[in-house]
């Protein structure tokens, strides 16, 4: 008895399974009476123990009451005792509430990454969905520069937040099952489902998009060659028109002789002949306009009034050239002997120069090609041209010989020329310069057309390099697929070794990314070199690109599969032999090879297994391997049926004993019970979600734990 007579034994009692209760370091041992004293008015205030013993009468006594001592000891017993027991009651209710948190903690998450992925979709698809043309080239090339931006930068981390969502939602459903609670719900329009459906209404739209840019680009580029085009031709025949009306309407006649009116017959006919040469050119004017007008050309007004104008010219120098003719045919009979040989030479130097200003405007001519194909054609086009080159030469040999005639008779018989042909404006030094101008066109024109050759065999080489890395990527991709599905298949090894497998190939696909930003560096070389086709390959960026994020999501869901799968056997205790059986009775029953079994296939599996199923019976358990009426059995659901019933879970019954020994075996707990056996965080958490107790029995402020636990097991609302 003598070591309980400085009091330190019953302190250090105390201390011991109530430290909060006594700075046992402040303790002296030379205070016997302080230390019992102490140890006394603590035991009473705050473990209910009265005072049975008098301090001084411990210490001055020289043999304490053996049994006094014993039966106050005792008491510390039976209240530890007690505390020890409501101790294990905190525990599991802490574990349990430890789970219900991290589960709700992973539901708002999932909430909030559903919300702003929906979110984001929503507002991409609007800007997708707007298909108003621009009318200026760089404009649109813009709006093609900003969605390779939003391909390369904006949508990726989507494409990650999108796996990532799937992945937490199946990892929060398979803590949900082994935990025992119900599987979690999303809000409305929340589902994984429904962010597939909006996922792929975005790539809908996305995909039309860009066939609309690109469409909308060959467009503009038309309308721009033929907006040029255009304008060329209205402005060599508006030069050409320029003057004629004012001419034609000149009444030179009245005052002429025979034989200046003769000369104004002879060369009104040269006119006319002229004039019936340029009716290809007028109407190729307006049948480019009109092609304008089709194509939606952003100025088709001012393309409409300039080709109206022309037009109306063009009707009104024929009416004027008519009555010109009218008026020179009512004028007596031509006066004196015609020139011939001025008629010969007006008559051969105006199909000639007509022809010299064909050939010139064909040599400057603009054109547009997207293969090497095309430009050779032209390039043989051009050669033929020049082929005929000698021919005209003679031509123009013959004409000019006719003007040497002239000269050579004029100096015979001493004729006086005055310089001008009365039949034709054109002079020889007019064909002599309109030839020399051809001869420098034609090798300006084979230059152009070498360096067209250059650009279109360059772009062949992209055509190539694009189809060469294409005709990779794709089968490699394709082939990884089917790689990653045999894995997740496979029975042969542990779920470990099919993680480390699934591993590396997430690693080596992570080291491909850089063959895939090549090939989009090249393909964007080729879109901006406007290839539009290839016909080396049949593999596009976009299947690529589809392909390439298909892998992305298949590994990343392959590899939580068996994460899942992992947590489900080390959760319920099943063995390697066990998940292999499970994988080979799964892999038989499977028909279609896709890692899911029909209700059908698994209504087989489970009767070669020897279950009696009735139609009810069969309906009830599809409720619990497929929660969500995907109508599919996946793995994950089928091993979590055959290892349901041996699992070792809490339960809601387990929770009503645990809170009922806090309560003092009473039906209900209150605020203060809670604080003091409960952590704070958790204390908290329950009170924030308990109902108030309405039993008569309870004071006010009471909860009711029952109800509580039933909520959360899915057995009532919380």
């Amino acid at each position: 008895m003598q070591r309980w007579k400085d009091g330190l034994a019953l302190c250090a009692l105390i201390h011991r399974h109530r430290p909060d209760l006594i700075d046992y370091s402040k303790l002296r041992k030379d205070d016997p009476i302080g230390n019992l004293n102490t140890a006394f008015e603590v035991a009473e205030k705050y473990l209910d123990i009265p005072k049975m013993l008098d301090a001084e009468d411990i210490v001055n006594t020289p043999k304490p009451d053996e049994k006094a001592i014993m039966t106050y000891v005792s008491c510390f017993y039976h209240a530890f005792a007690g505390a020890e027991q409501a101790e294990t009651a905190a525990n599991r209710i802490c574990k349990v509430l430890a789970v219900n948190q991290e589960n709700e903690k992973l539901m708002e998450e999932y909430e909030k990454l559903a919300s702003e992925l929906l979110e984001w979709i929503r507002k991409t698809i609007p800007w997708l969905e707007n298909r108003t043309a621009e009318q200026h080239m760089r404009a649109m090339q813009q709006k093609l520069e900003d969605f390779r931006d939003y391909r390369r930068v904006h949508k990726p981390p989507r494409v990650q937040e999108k796996c990532q969502l799937e992945i937490n939602f199946n990892t929060l459903q398979t803590k949900l099952r082994l935990s025992n609670r119900p599987a979690f719900m999303p809000s409305e329009g929340k589902m994984v489902s429904d962010i597939a459906n909006a996922w792929k209404g975005l790539e809908q739209v996305e995909k039309g998009y860009e066939e609309w840019l690109l469409t909308e680009i060959r467009r503009l580029e038309r309308l721009d060659h033929l907006a040029e085009k255009f304008k060329q031709k209205c402005s060599l025949h508006q030069s050409w028109t320029s003057g004629k009306e004012e001419l034609l309407s000149m009444k030179d006649y009245e005052s002429a002789s025979l034989m200046e009116i003769r000369a104004l017959m002879r060369k009104h006919e040269a006119f006319e002949s002229d004039l019936a040469a340029h009716q290809d050119r007028v109407e190729q004017i307006a049948a480019i306009a009109q092609e304008l007008n089709e194509l939606d050309y952003h100025d088709a007004s001012s393309v409409n009034t300039r080709c109206q104008g022309i037009c109306d010219q063009w009707d009104n120098l024929g009416t004027l050239t008519q009555k010109r003719r009218d008026s020179l045919e009512r004028v007596e009979k031509l006066w004196e002997t015609i020139d011939q040989l001025y008629l010969e030479f007006a008559k051969r130097a105006a199909p000639f120069n007509n022809w010299m200003d064909g050939a010139m405007e064909d040599l400057q001519d603009m054109f547009i090609v997207h293969s090497t194909e095309e430009i050779h054609s032209l390039i043989t086009a051009h050669d033929q041209f020049k082929a005929t080159l000698p021919e005209a030469d003679k031509e123009r040999m013959a004409t000019m010989g006719i003007q040497s005639e002239i000269v050579k008779i004029a100096q015979t018989y001493g004729i006086k020329l005055s310089g001008i042909n009365p039949y034709t404006n054109l002079s020889p030094q007019d064909i002599t310069n309109k030839w020399e101008a051809v001869r420098h066109l034609v090798p300006l024109r084979d230059q152009m057309l070498q360096e067209e050759v250059a650009r279109q065999q360059a772009n062949e080489r992209l055509r190539r390099q694009f189809a060469a890395q294409a005709n990779i990527i794709g089968p490699w991709i394709q082939t990884k697929m089917e790689e990653i599905g045999h894995v997740s298949v496979d029975i042969a090894g542990s779920l470990e070794e099919q993680m480390n497998n699934l591993k590396q190939y997430e690693q080596n696909i992570i080291n491909y990314k850089c063959n895939i930003d090549k090939l989009e560096g090249d393909h964007q070389l080729s879109q901006e070199s406007l290839i539009f086709d290839n016909k080396h390959t049949n593999y596009t960026m976009e299947h690529i690109r589809v392909g390439w994020e298909q892998l992305l999501t298949t590994i990343a869901r392959t590899i939580n599969e068996v994460e899942n799968q992992i947590l489900t056997r080390d959760a319920k205790g099943i063995s390697q032999e066990q998940l292999n059986e499970f994988r080979a009775s799964f892999n038989h029953f499977d028909r279609k090879r896709n890692g899911m079994m029909d209700p059908d296939d698994f209504r087989a599996c489970l009767i070669s297994m020897g279950y009696d199923l009735g139609e009810v019976e069969f309906a009830r358990i599809m409720t619990l391997v497929d929660s969500n009426n995907t109508g599919v059995v996946t793995f994950q659901a089928f091993i979590d049926f055959m290892t349901r019933e041996t699992a070792e879970t809490d339960t809601a019954d387990q929770v009503m004993a645990s809170f009922k020994i806090l309560a003092s075996d009473k039906s209900y707990i209150t605020v203060d019970e809670l604080r003091r056996e409960l952590p704070p965080e958790q204390a908290e958490y329950c009170i924030s979600r308990m109902t108030r107790y309405i039993g008569a029995d309870g004071p006010a402020g009471a909860l009711d734990y029952i109800s509580f636990s039933s909520a959360l097991y899915g057995e009532s609302d919380l």
